[in-house]
């Protein structure tokens, strides 16, 4: 999910500016073999002046050929940075996976619902998932504007009445209402179709 913003976080580490794409580096460090149309043949004729003259690539997408004219400083220029934007991506990919995000991606809303649904889990599944939501709202709901808890049951459980500003206070409060769950409670049949609607009830929630 959180991959949809790259575009955003490139620009934000300059790797649009840089002109790191293969397009960009080709322009930078030689020219296109180009056509032209030819009357008296009737068809396009590529030049062949650079023949052997200079080193040459084919793009594999459209088998256009470009001309290397770049000195071996400029080439090695090219390979530094671009390491230095592979780094940056295994960077992200390992921040994008890693501690909460790893369990439920990366929340970009700023206003969501939490529906907590815990079926028959055993006591230490229960805990592992209390743990997990823990992190969740430590890590990622204190990053955003507003929230609200709402645990799936027979008798339907809510954090609060509505989506409440997002600070360390709240996070801590929903934090002990977690903590603070019964592990069995009475579940129906439609007791998780039941909280996701009272969740999508509250207009402000965007997720």
């Amino acid at each position: 999910q959180s991959l949809v913003s790259s575009s955003k976080w490139l620009q934000r580490y300059g790797l649009k500016r840089n002109k790191l794409s293969l397009s960009q580096i080709l322009s930078q460090i030689g020219f296109q073999h180009r056509k032209d149309y030819v009357t008296t043949l009737g068809k396009p004729v590529a030049s062949r002046y650079a023949d052997g003259l200079f080193p040459q690539y084919k793009r594999a997408q459209d088998g256009s050929v470009f001309n290397l004219t770049a000195k071996k400083e400029l080439i090695l220029h090219f390979v530094d940075c671009l390491m230095g934007a592979i780094e940056l991506y295994k960077q992200r990919m390992e921040w994008l996976t890693s501690e909460s995000r790893h369990i439920f991606g990366v929340i970009q809303e700023q206003c969501i619902v939490i529906v907590l649904d815990f079926g028959t889990a055993a006591p230490t599944e229960f805990d592992l998932c209390r743990d997990a939501l823990s992190m969740v709202l430590v890590e990622q709901v204190i990053q955003i504007a507003r929230f609200n808890l709402i645990r799936a049951a027979q008798d339907l459980m809510k954090w609060q009445q509505k989506c409440t500003p997002v600070s360390e206070h709240t996070v801590k409060s929903a934090v002990m209402w977690l903590w603070k769950l019964d592990h069995m409670t009475a579940v129906s049949h439609t007791s998780s179709a039941e909280a996701l609607l009272e969740a999508m009830g509250d207009e402000a929630v965007s997720s």
